[in-house]
Formats: C-alpha cells, sequence, structure tokens
C-alpha cells in the first residue's frame, strides 16, 4: 500500500472513513462541525489509516515472502529483483541464507512439534535495526506461526510482534495480523485480520482494527509472484491520538482496490470518506480515485471533498 500527501494529509488506500471527534478532551456528538474541524477530524483519521494500512501491508508481504516452503515467496522484503532473480534459500533447515537481505536480519525456523507444521519463524532485527529494501528501518521480532503452506485452503498464519519497531514507529507487544487462506487451489483468496496499536515517542498513537479480503484475480498460473494481482475490500474501525485531538472512526472500501507484486502503488479503486454523525449526502464526504489516471502504476491519485479535486502524490 502506499501513503498518500495533499499538503499535510496523508490519504489511505483503503478506507471509508467516519470519525467521532474530541478537540481538548471534550466529546463533540454533534452531526455537525466548525469548517476547520471538519479538516482537522480527515488529516487525523487519515493519517491514522493510512500509517497503519502502509505499515501493515508491508508485514502482509513479509509473511507470504519468506519462501515458497510457507507460503509464496520472493515478496516484501523477500523479494526478488526480477523474475529470474535471488530466491531466499535454507542452510540446514534452520537459519535463512540473508546475503541479499537487510544486513541486521536473522531469520530462525523452529518447528513446534515432530511434524512438517505448524512452524513457527521469527525475523529478528535485532535491537539496533538496519534499513531493508523499501526505504524502512526496521528493529525488534516478528513471530509467525503457520499451520501449513499460506497458499493451501484452509492454512493460517498469525504474526506477534516482540519490540518491533518500523522507522519510529512502535507495534505495540499484543498486536497480531492473521491471514487465512480461503480460496482454491487455482485462486488465492486471503481473509484478513489485524488488531494493532501503533505508538509514538511523544504519546500520539493509532488504534486499528482492520477486516479485509485480498482475492487473488490474475497470475496463478504461473510461479513468479511477479505477475500476481489482487482485489482489496473490506472495512476498519480506529482511534487515533494527535496532540489534544482524538478521532475515532471507520473505513469501507467502496470499490475493490488493486494490489500488485510488480507496482509499489495501488494502481486502481475508489474510496468513500465521511465522520461519524454526517449524513451520506454531506458536504464533507469524499471520494478518493486511485484510477483516474486509467490503472496506471504510478503514485497518482483524485481526491474530490466539497466539491473541490486533488491531484495528490503519493509514497
Amino acid at each position: 500500500m502506499k501513503i498518500a500527501r495533499i499538503h499535510t494529509r496523508l490519504l489511505t488506500a483503503t478506507c471509508l472513513i467516519t470519525v467521532l471527534v474530541i478537540f481538548s478532551c471534550k466529546k463533540e456528538n454533534s452531526g455537525t462541525l466548525a469548517p476547520q474541524d471538519e479538516e482537522q477530524a480527515n488529516v487525523a483519521a487519515t493519517e491514522s489509516d493510512a500509517d497503519a494500512e502502509n505499515v501493515f501491508d508491508g508485514v502482509f508481504n513479509d509473511v507470504l515472502g519468506v519462501n515458497k516452503d510457507v507460503a509464496l515467496g520472493g515478496t516484501g522484503i523477500f523479494g526478488r529483483n526480477d523474475a529470474s532473480g535471488y530466491e531466499p534459500s535454507y542452510s540446514n533447515g534452520r537459519i535463512i541464507n540473508t546475503t541479499q537481505l537487510p544486513s541486521c536480519l536473522n531469520v530462525t525456523i523452529e518447528h513446534t512439534t515432530t511434524n512438517t507444521f505448524p512452524i513457527q519463524i521469527i525475523l529478528d532485527f535485532g535491537s539496533t535495526g538496519c534499513v531493508a529494501n523499501d526505504g524502512h528501518s526496521r528493529k525488534g521480532k516478528i513471530i509467525i506461526t503457520y499451520s501449513n503452506r499460506l497458499l493451501y485452503p484452509g492454512a493460517t498464519a498469525t504474526a506477534a510482534f516482540q519490540d518491533f519497531y518500523i522507522d519510529s514507529t512502535f507495534i505495540e507487544n499484543w498486536s497480531t495480523l492473521k491471514i487465512s487462506n480461503i480460496g482454491t487451489q487455482d485462486k488465492l483468496q486471503f481473509q484478513v485480520d489485524i488488531d494493532t496499536r501503533l505508538s509514538k515517542a511523544t504519546g500520539n498513537y493509532s488504534e486499528w482494527h482492520s477486516s479485509k479480503t485480498i482475492k487473488q484475480t490474475l497470475g496463478s498460473t504461473t510461479s513468479s509472484p511477479l505477475d500476481d494481482v489482487f482485489a482489496i475490500e473490506g472495512s476498519a474501525t480506529g482511534k487515533v491520538r494527535r496532540s489534544d485531538i482524538i478521532v475515532a472512526w471507520e473505513a469501507q472500501v467502496t470499490k475493490p482496490l488493486v494490489k500488485k507484486f510488480s507496482c509499489h502503488w495501488i494502481s486502481d479503486g475508489t474510496v468513500s470518506i465521511r465522520r461519524a454523525n454526517l449524513s451520506s449526502n454531506s458536504q464533507w464526504v469524499g471520494t478518493l480515485d486511485y484510477g483516474y489516471r486509467y490503472g496506471n502504476c504510478d503514485n497518482r491519485a483524485l481526491l474530490k471533498i466539497n466539491g473541490v479535486n486533488h491531484e495528490i502524490t503519493l509514497r
């Protein structure tokens, strides 16, 4: 996923945003807010959801990317440079070869029983951390438990976190990401459920509870993940604190978002945006369109809110 900036805003890839705003710890239940309060509510909520979506899209890609024994292989920080490039390999079945991975990363495999599965894989970025191939710094551990190879229908993978940071954001230790394969042998489809709290040293935080489906639409007949295309649908709820502003929100994708492993950005799909107690025909309901440039793989999207179009740049 990507984080979208318009002036000081971050705009997310997956949301209808509903917001209940508390300014200076005073709860606002009114269906009408002052224009500047509507603006603050949207900025805080979209930053919260975009940050969480970006972080956990990366974790999703890493869980799928470890290797072909447990999942798809070759995505996220384990990604190949090209279709015939690097494929992670194991030494004695215990430690991954990290030659082309982040310099601080150690990956260990633990069999929790005498059977092949379940398998626990620990991504340990150390206490100091380092920068991965996506430009983000990581430290701490992601602990992933696979019930079976994730490409098999019915298989699950659950990621937990131990003192884990991405850049300056701390993922609280109780956070979980669960991926369930609800598809078939021919077409992958995952149910992805996330519960987390992302915290900053300033005291700001984002609580995020996301439930979505990620369904493969192209690429099922080849072994390379580079031609895989997925459609994303789902919803989320959360709460964000930014100084003296607290915003609770809900989210819903209105047209499936297109995710390609060959593209850094979402290339199609639309999102509606509004806060709580706001009528569906309010001037403050926004629409974010990722496909207005004909579905090209680029970092552009179009936000329409209060009758005004804004072309935004995503990173």
